[in-house]
């Protein structure tokens, strides 16, 4: 079997050192450009495992380009991973191997299809979520899967925590996946339709905090917008604070430096927090 990556994050990065970890080969790299990436926040460069693997690296400005289309085709691939990628692969990259593309969604498919997979799975207060391999099809997330890991939800789950095991079960599955992919023992299984859900995506205006929320909506929307995201926010007196850390008011006294936040049906403490003027 012949195997492609594409990918520009440190996700993808460290999937592609588990395949190597495991003995695994890949056939072809590709990845952005180097002016792209010095402009976009949080991009690698794959130079470097290129050469210690001695594996082809093509460089593309946009994974549809017809010359990157002709590089995954002349590489003879059987499997083209594409992990840590915004454009979507259109025709030519999806017919462009002998088996197909493969993706990883951080959501038990057909559950969460979309964006903003960890927000949502805390904002919806899910007891657990996960990470879908599955292969690329005409559709957005729609396609048959070949591998799920499992992630528990804890109650006081945060964003940063659950972006760490968001990553963790990526490299998991990949373990679990390779050894069988490469010796084609998984049977890609449609998905349930009549199971599915579509989650949208979330813009940093969305994190404002409404007086008319209750008490348990505003924990769940801090910790679901912490760091990474921009934080969950409030105009107060003070100012427009943007809360990183909180917690309900259980007592009528609280620790020094909090900010109370009187919400509909009680307080919310915020604890970790920044303060801009208005």
């Amino acid at each position: 079997m012949r195997f492609g990556f594409v990918t520009c994050v440190q996700l993808g990065l460290s999937c592609i050192q588990q395949i190597h970890d495991l003995g695994g080969r890949l056939d072809l790299l590709v990845t952005l450009e180097d002016d792209l990436a010095r402009r976009k926040s949080g991009r690698v460069y794959l130079d470097e495992v290129a050469a210690v693997s001695d594996t082809p690296l093509h460089k593309c400005h946009n994974i549809n380009d017809p010359l990157t289309v002709e590089a995954i085709r002349a590489a003879d691939l059987d499997w083209l991973f594409i992990i840590g990628w915004s454009q979507i692969a259109r025709d030519g990259v999806l017919d462009s191997t002998r088996r197909g593309v493969l993706g990883m969604h951080p959501t038990l498919l057909p559950q969460g299809r979309g964006r903003a997979s960890v927000p949502w799975a805390i904002i919806k207060a899910l007891d657990e979520t996960g990470v879908t391999l599955f292969q690329l099809d005409r559709g957005i997330d729609t396609g048959p899967i070949l591998g799920q890991e499992r992630i528990l939800v804890t109650p006081g789950e945060t964003a940063t925590t659950l972006y760490a095991k968001v990553i963790d079960a990526h490299l998991s599955l990949m373990r679990h996946v390779w050894i069988p992919l490469t010796e084609d023992l998984l049977d890609p299984r449609k998905q349930d339709e009549s199971a599915s859900s579509e989650w949208p995506g979330r813009l940093p205006s969305d994190g404002e905090i409404s007086r008319t929320m209750s008490v348990s909506e505003v924990d769940r929307l801090v910790r679901a917008t912490t760091r990474p995201y921009p934080g969950a926010f409030v105009a107060t007196e003070v100012g427009l604070i943007t809360i990183w850390k909180g917690m309900p008011k259980a007592t009528s006294t609280h620790p020094p430096d909090c900010i109370a936040i009187e919400l509909a049906d009680g307080t919310f403490l915020a604890t970790h927090y920044e303060v801009r003027a208005l």
